[in-house]
């Protein structure tokens, strides 16, 4: 630091992608060497990452909701399953 004036504050902008300063922050704290590409890239999949496993997450709240009123594909498996277990039982009385 200089001794007659003190260093100016630094203003931190917000990331591109999702307008946060505290991911701007973040994203400063992981870079390492001034690559703040690889530390974009690093963060961007990491939050990707928690979005797709949220979306998997509703979709299988969404396949319960539809086993527990009888439709939805969970179901005609199901069904499908018995069909063919019910017609495998015709034939078992006869031998090979």
């Amino acid at each position: 630091m200089s001794r007659r004036t003190q260093a100016p504050k630094r203003v931190i902008l917000p990331d591109p992608k999702y307008k946060s300063e505290l991911l701007a922050k973040f994203m400063n704290m992981i870079m390492n060497d001034g690559k703040k590409s690889v530390a974009e890239r690093i963060i961007y999949g990491a939050l990707d990452r928690i979005a797709e496993r949220e979306t998997k997450s509703d979709d299988k709240a969404l396949e319960l909701l539809d086993a527990s009123e009888n439709r939805g594909t969970a179901v005609k498996k199901k069904e499908d399953t018995h069909r063919m277990a019910e017609a495998n039982k015709a034939f078992s009385h006869y031998r090979w």
